[in-house]
């Protein structure tokens, strides 16, 4: 009872941080005009300018003004970005903006958020077949082909 029953001691694994630990930060006040390059999160609630290749997150602030190409883990944009965005998981918050090309996993854009680009998602999922219907009237092999040169009258002649 009093200190006779000692509990064993067990190993315990080393503790790794997380990799959305955010290690370096772009304050609100702050102008950077640069490239940026880390393994770590990166933050941002400034104005930057130049490049961005982590592999780590980034959290874009409501207050930031970026422009610059961009490339990292999960980027989380509640400010605005013009560039283009290479990343695993991209979501535009309600006051996020972009303007720029995203290349991704998965896009998640909450209502309000603003994009204006082409979006590109990883990955070599086929489309679906899909087979036109066919006309009731028609019996089954035949096909109506409809010349699409415009004739005299302007219009298409059935044959």
């Amino acid at each position: 009872m009093f200190g006779r029953d000692k509990p064993t001691k067990t190993a315990k694994p080393p503790v790794v941080p997380p990799a959305s630990q955010i290690e370096t930060t772009i304050g609100p006040n702050t102008y950077f005009r640069g490239d940026i390059q880390s393994d770590g999160g990166v933050r941002i609630d400034g104005v930057f300018e130049g490049t961005i290749d982590i592999t780590g997150n980034l959290i874009v602030g409501e207050g930031a003004k970026i422009v610059a190409d961009i490339k990292a883990n999960n980027i989380s944009i509640s400010g605005a970005i013009k560039g283009d965005i290479s990343g695993n998981r991209v979501e535009i918050l309600e006051t996020g903006r972009v303007w720029g090309d995203l290349t991704i996993n998965s896009l998640l854009l909450n209502e309000g958020a603003y994009l204006r680009g082409q979006t590109m998602m990883h990955g070599d999922i086929e489309p679906p077949l899909i087979e036109p219907p066919k006309r009731k009237s028609e019996p089954p092999g035949s096909a109506t082909i409809v010349d699409v040169e415009p004739k005299k009258g302007g219009k298409g002649k059935k044959q």
